[in-house]
């Protein structure tokens, strides 16, 4: 099979598909890669490192999709790919499938078999391909450092000859892949670490890595299937923003994880209740690509609300793009041991309720029981 990849064209995307090492194990495998030249320059994997792994290198992106059997990508392919890609060829990608129809209907149109690699369920024998969580893992972690780096005070408690200065107060709101990983990165910081979420489970998680859970008396528990928090009443919304109203106010950065996956992000502070902060205070909103969980967020911007500065990062991941490219990559590996048989083709059981899932186009049509949901 010819496997390609091609470089993300995306603004501020540095991540690659595959990196040199699972090229590597493909070719041995038998498989005839072909990589655009640059692909994995802005990750740290020079073209030299995808010659030395067995690939060929090709200039064009338009060539390497036209020649791939399967063409793997970080985010969607351009229309210039998509047009070139063969009818009956297969496309690996994180799509946002539920929500980006126009994309979905052109591969389509296009003959193109698509694996959105956000719709990896959450089931247990999934979770090495759950590129959710792997970069979701990232994004927390650097939402710490993002934080500690705007604050104009230490995160640790310090003993210094001035006297004994206290750790900085943090709150994450949201104890997901992201918020475990923020709590975990500005404990190791020295921070005193407080966390809120709406999932009862979650307060477990967030003691064992040291932080205090947070929540309003007799909350109802909005787990839903799969471990994600179900989406909230306004009636529940409103609640809960009046309980974290004081928590936000005491503390000196507050990073903000709280997203419903396919749909936009619920909103948790008011500006009222940033206006009312100490200034100086920090908010990192990692929810900013899909609304905000501020209502005073920009995406891709900082916005100063009377001396609090909330920044409203986008792609996060792509900002380590080395380690954010070499776990994509294994998720992606361990979905093509689910859809490369032995004769090294596409094997597409639709009967494996991960591919069922995953898979959002075939022979032309939408798989409409995957898309808008």
């Amino acid at each position: 099979m010819k496997i390609g990849i091609n470089r993300e064209h995306a603004p501020g995307e540095n991540r690659v598909a595959a990196s040199p090492d699972l090229v590597s194990k493909l070719s041995s495998a038998g498989h005839d890669v072909v990589v655009q030249s640059g692909a994995g320059t802005r990750a740290g994997f020079p073209d030299s490192t995808y010659d030395e792994a067995g690939a060929t290198l090709e200039n064009s992106a338009s060539n390497v999709a036209q020649s791939a059997d399967l063409l793997l990508h970080v985010g969607k392919p351009s229309a210039d790919e998509i047009e070139a890609m063969q009818t009956g060829s297969a496309l690996a990608a994180t799509l946002d499938a539920r929500r980006d129809i126009a994309t979905i209907e052109s591969l389509a149109r296009a003959g193109v078999t698509v694996f959105a690699m956000d719709l990896v369920p959450r089931i247990a024998r999934a979770q090495s391909m759950d590129v959710l969580s792997s970069q979701a893992s990232i994004a927390g972690y650097k939402s710490a450092l993002m934080a500690a780096n705007a604050l104009s005070r230490f995160f640790p408690m310090m003993m210094t000859a001035a006297g004994t200065i206290p750790p900085a107060r943090v709150l994450i709101l949201g104890a997901g892949v992201a918020g475990l990983q923020a709590i975990a990165t500005a404990k190791r910081l020295g921070a005193d670490v407080y966390a809120f979420d709406v999932r009862a489970a979650a307060g477990e998680q967030v003691e064992s890595l040291g932080a205090k859970f947070i929540a309003p008396p007799e909350s109802d528990d909005a787990e839903s299937t799969g471990g994600y928090a179900r989406a909230q009443t306004e009636d529940e919304n409103s609640r809960q923003r009046q309980f974290l109203s004081d928590h936000i106010l005491r503390a000196d950065a507050v990073i903000t994880t709280a997203a419903i996956p396919g749909r936009q992000a619920p909103l948790l502070i008011e500006t009222q209740t940033v206006e009312a902060m100490r200034p100086g205070s920090i908010i990192i909103d990692l929810a900013a690509e899909t609304g905000g969980n501020v209502e005073a967020t920009v995406a891709g911007e900082d916005v100063d609300v009377n001396g609090v500065t909330v920044k409203g990062p986008m792609n996060v991941p792509s900002s380590m793009p080395y380690h954010a490219s070499v776990t994509y990559a294994r998720n992606l590996e361990s979905l093509l041991t689910l859809i490369i048989g032995e004769d090294l083709t596409l094997l597409l059981d639709f009967e494996d309720e991960v591919l069922d899932a995953m898979c959002v186009t075939h022979t032309g049509e939408i798989r409409g029981h995957t898309i808008g949901r």
